[in-house]
């Protein structure tokens, strides 16, 4: 199925409520892979007619991965881009051409510097014209763009609240290159990058609307869970400037691109009854009963026949029964995933229970890719597996200091500052040499600068710190606790990182030293390019490597959600609920992470947010919720 000629083809049945022609591949890695083999096919149909390709790039992790086959095309096949032409869609506003969260650097650092394209032939829009300037900076952008021919393809991401570039909500259809104030989700989305939301500028220079629509061909990609919605939003809603992203609809040649994940919540996928037949297995009929429930807010056991007809499930009741027989075989297996024993419960009769009651106790493997990660995720259910016996080992995969604000840093070393100076002992010298050079190393790199390796060495001492002082809020002795500095993470920067052979062995020694029981990760659905993406990566292939090993027969897998979007109802298959106490319990769990600016709040209420979902479906009320999903 071709990705760039879609003129020629007609949508499916499952297809009917999209309005962009929507490609959906297994993962991000395979969906570049065609992607760029096809504008391979472009740039070299055009060299041989002697004519240039004009292509619209954009920043950001989304096209990492197409950018890093276009870059193994020139270097293992030859692929030259002496006749290709680029816009970069957007620049922050204010930050020098140099700065490593400027896209001028992404670029170089992504793939200019890798291929033979002239330096000429690249454009991106100039942040550091004098604000009396950017205007005319910009309209000349636009005449650069007319001037070359206009763009043949534009490649696009989107943003959480459907922005392409930087048109934020309120960008209008006709809208020009322009300067925009960033919206303060997209500047939180960025704060990772930027060491805290305080450091991200506000300001950006963007395509409009307008200008990308003018684009002969234009190709979206969305990777990740938390993509989902507003996929949906865009490809499937109204038109509307509060999702620029939705204006694609009116194009006759635009694409989106997305992996399974940012797919879950297409009509086709999330609701696939309502535009075709389907597969009425048990899995198929609980998402089915949940969904109907959760739209009329009913409990499942008050559903009545005529609005199972009434919402496009008249054929489950045809094939599998009346609706008396499927809500409550449906109810019942949604109350069996409700457990106080998440490993199990020694001794007990586990017919229905979602974890078996033997060996007991259990050695449990909990991974969290950067280490607020298992708190936020199951904070609660650790405490239960510590509390009920099992032999609890928590492996931070990275060491999460990338996340850790300058001003932690800067009050660690301005204390032991002060203690030195106040000995009269010799002996403090070299600990008084240490906080002034971290000082000013933390002064000399500025706001914006990339931390220095002892900086960032001791913001990965902090935050072991406060995950050792978690830890223990949920009862893991800190013995119990292992740090791995995973390479990958220590080497690189968000967007910049790269998977490598001897992350994959860290993980595999660590399964193959403690063959654990019950293994804890997350990542599943994230961003492929995101630490969480890229830790479950290693954990699969390391988990792949030992699959012959005796242990892996007697272990499973339970899938959790960190910073990813809640898992829904049906797709729980262990829910683990908490008292007010509990919850309060993980609460100080997580606040232990003071130089992170975790939002605790927000973790939180997704837990009470799960509990209310329960309990709107008819299950036993509580306080919260934590979930999980058996991985095959």
């Amino acid at each position: 199925m071709s990705i760039l000629h879609t003129s020629g083809q007609k949508k499916t049945q499952q297809e009917r409520f999209e309005k962009i022609r929507t490609h959906i591949l297994p993962d991000s890695t395979q969906a570049c892979t065609q992607l760029a083999a096809e504008v391979a096919d472009l740039i070299r149909s055009r060299q041989a007619e002697g004519r240039p390709v004009v292509l619209g790039l954009a920043t950001g992790s989304t096209p990492v991965p197409f950018y890093r086959e276009l870059i193994r095309l020139h270097q293992t096949e030859g692929l030259s881009f002496s006749n290709v032409t680029t816009f970069n869609l957007d620049e922050y506003y204010g930050l020098d051409r140099d700065h490593p969260e400027s896209y001028h650097r992404f670029m170089r650092d992504q793939l200019f510097d890798h291929i033979d394209i002239p330096d000429h032939q690249i454009n991106i829009p100039d942040g550091t014209v004098p604000i009396d300037a950017v205007y005319d900076s910009c309209m000349a952008y636009e005449s650069r763009i007319q001037a070359a021919g206009g763009i043949d393809l534009q490649i696009l991401g989107i943003g959480r609240t459907g922005h392409i570039g930087f048109n934020e909500p309120g960008s209008s259809r006709d809208s020009v290159t322009r300067m925009i104030t960033l919206d303060r989700v997209t500047r939180q989305d960025a704060a990772a990058d930027f060491l805290g939301v305080q450091n991200v500028p506000r300001s950006a220079i963007t395509m409009g609307v307008g200008t990308i629509l003018g684009a002969r061909q234009i190709v979206l990609m969305a990777w990740g869970d938390n993509k989902a919605e507003i996929v949906r939003t865009a490809v499937e809603g109204v038109q509307t400037d509060q999702v620029s992203a939705s204006f694609l609809q009116s194009h006759p040649q635009s694409t989106f691109l997305i992996d399974t994940a940012a797919a879950s919540s297409l009509t086709r996928r999330h609701q696939p009854w309502l535009v075709g037949s389907v597969p009425w297995d048990d899995v198929m009929a609980k998402r089915a009963i949940a969904w109907v429930a959760q739209k009329l807010r009913k409990p499942i056991l008050k559903l009545i026949d005529e609005e199972y007809n009434e919402n496009g499930l008249a054929e489950l009741l045809i094939s599998t029964g009346r609706s008396y027989q499927l809500n409550i075989r449906v109810f019942n297996h949604l109350q069996r995933t409700i457990t106080g024993w998440p490993g199990g419960k020694p001794d007990a009769d586990d017919t229905h229970r979602p974890e078996r009651a033997h060996p007991y106790p259990k050695t449990v493997l909990v991974l969290s890719p950067e280490p607020q990660d298992a708190f936020l995720g199951m904070g609660g259910t650790l405490e239960r597996l510590v509390s009920q016996g099992h032999h609890v080992l928590l492996v931070c995969q990275t060491s999460g200091n990338l996340r850790v604000a300058d001003v932690a840093a800067q009050k660690f070393a301005s204390v032991l500052l002060e203690m030195a100076e106040a000995q009269e002992d010799s002996g403090w010298k070299d600990k008084l040499h240490y906080a002034q050079f971290i000082l000013n190393e933390i002064e000399a790199k500025g706001q914006f600068g990339s931390d220095p390796e002892m900086v960032r060495k001791l913001k990965g001492l902090i935050l072991r710190g406060e995950a050792r002082d978690a830890a223990k809020e949920v009862g893991i002795p800190a013995q119990n606790l292992q740090f791995l500095d995973m390479p990958f993470y220590e080497k690189g920067r968000y967007r910049r990182f790269h998977l490598e052979e001897t992350d994959i062995l860290h993980i595999q020694t660590l399964l193959e030293k403690f063959h654990p029981h019950q293994i804890y990760a997350t990542g599943h659905v994230a961003d492929p390019s995101s630490v969480q993406g890229l830790c479950f990566q290693a954990f699969e292939a390391a988990r792949k490597a030992s699959a012959t090993s005796s242990w892996c027969e007697d272990c499973r897998i339970w899938l959790y959600r960190g910073r990813e979007k809640p898992m829904e109802c049906h797709e729980i298959d262990m829910a683990v609920p908490m008292s007010p106490d509990q919850l309060d319990q993980k609460f100080e769990a997580m606040r232990k992470f003071q130089s992170t600016n975790e939002d605790e709040h927000s973790f939180i209420s997704q837990n009470k947010g799960n509990a209310n979902a329960y309990d709107a479906l008819g299950m036993a009320e509580y306080e919260g919720i934590e979930t999980f999903q058996r991985m095959p």
